[in-house]
């Protein structure tokens, strides 16, 4: 009995650190909200210890604070269906949130709306180009991306109303602000208007930027964190992109490093020559599968395939996009009774090998630069052989 309790805690608590590992906000009206706040205690605790991550849990959110993590792939925007989040779209949403910061407990877009035109006259958004004023159709539905994801989040509750409506000015949304989650969004230790920097990228780096250690045991409990957390929240971790200090303490303490990490999360490591995987059988932690059901999972599943082999012939060697277009073309007539009918389109294979690539950068598959693609060394397991039928000669 006492080790079927502990087995099942052991279980809950997995699913909760992988839950959070792809949706670091959760609030309650999550399914996993309630087993978040169970194990609330503990799970902080390992995630402080392992990463350095701190996990705040209330009766209005549980967030998992990722600080520290700077990625330049565009994976881990913001993007409303398919369509990721463009630079107004950013700081409507910085706009947004310092009026609800002033808002009252409810709050309608439109009024939401008003108060976002008035911030946007700043001087300084100004200069950097940035224009709200709510005259044309596309920017009320620059604001509607924003109220829905902010509704996403749990920043908002809409009460009554529909996004789609305020943009073709026919009706307006009243929402609930939910102040714990709102409290909760901001994830740095520093509060940006400390940060004095005037370079964009400075500004960033300073935000993410670590203390110093000042001993050689504060030293090694950084390289163990950072390497936690990018085995936790990368898809690969490549030996190549570590410091020579990193791989000098992987090197020793792998095997612990990735005991204490699996054993708790219930993520499974594949330790390869060129890197490291967590794997995610639950498929709880992933927010990108590979490979994926319908029109674009398939067409992504071919172009992983065809790059796979043309680098295991010229490893390294990068491939024009247009190559893998051509390819996805020349295929498309193969599966006409499968695809959508979009998909079979003249020119469709642009679109489709464009977010065919989008998701195989973000799995670190490979590396895209401007118009060329370079597979990176995870890519081979997509290399497949010819099939054989039972029987048959090899």
């Amino acid at each position: 009995m006492k080790d079927a309790l502990e087995a099942r805690t052991a279980d809950e608590r997995g699913k909760v650190v992988r839950t959070l590992l792809r949706t670091p906000l959760l609030t309650p009206k999550d399914e996993i909200f309630t087993l978040a706040r169970r194990h609330g205690d503990v799970i902080a605790q390992w995630f402080a210890r392992e990463t350095g991550w701190i996990v705040f849990h209330s009766a209005g959110a549980v967030r998992l604070r990722k600080h520290g993590i700077l990625s330049e792939d565009g994976s881990r925007g913001a993007q409303e269906g398919a369509a990721p989040f463009g630079r107004r779209r950013y700081v409507l949403v910085c706009l947004a949130l310092a009026v609800l910061e002033r808002a009252d407990k409810q709050v309608t877009l439109g009024r939401l709306a008003e108060r976002i035109v008035h911030y946007a006259t700043d001087p300084v958004l100004t200069a950097a180009g940035i224009e709200f004023t709510l005259r044309d159709r596309s920017q009320r539905g620059d604001l509607s991306a924003v109220a829905k994801l902010l509704f996403a989040l749990g920043v908002l509750d809409r009460v009554a109303g529909d996004e789609d409506a305020y943009v073709a000015g026919s009706g307006d949304v009243l929402y609930d602000v939910n102040r714990h989650v709102l409290a909760e969004l901001l994830a740095n230790r520093r509060g940006p208007s400390t940060v004095d920097e005037v370079d964009w990228a400075m500004r960033l780096a300073t935000l993410a930027a670590e203390y110093a250690p000042d001993t050689d045991d504060d030293r090694n409990r950084i390289i163990r964190h950072s390497l936690s957390r990018r085995l936790l929240d990368d898809p690969v971790l490549y030996f190549a992109d570590l410091t020579e200090a990193e791989r000098e303490y992987l090197a020793s303490q792998r095997v612990h490093l990735l005991r204490r990490i699996t054993e708790f999360s219930g993520l499974v490591a594949e330790v390869r020559a060129e890197g490291i995987a967590l794997l995610d059988p639950s498929g709880e932690a992933t927010d990108y599968g590979m490979p994926e059901e319908g029109t674009e999972g398939h067409a992504t599943l071919l172009v992983a395939e065809h790059l796979a082999g043309l680098d295991r012939a010229r490893p390294g060697v990068p491939v024009a996009i247009t190559v893998l277009e051509a390819h996805i073309a020349a295929r498309a007539p193969e599966f006409a009774s499968y695809w959508s009918k979009a998909a079979r389109e003249p020119g469709a294979e642009r679109e489709l090998v464009a977010k065919a690539l989008h998701r195989l950068a973000s799995l670190r598959l490979l590396r895209v630069d401007g118009t060329e693609v370079t597979g990176l060394p995870a890519l081979a397991r997509y290399a497949f052989a010819a099939p054989k039928l039972p029987g048959e000669r090899s």
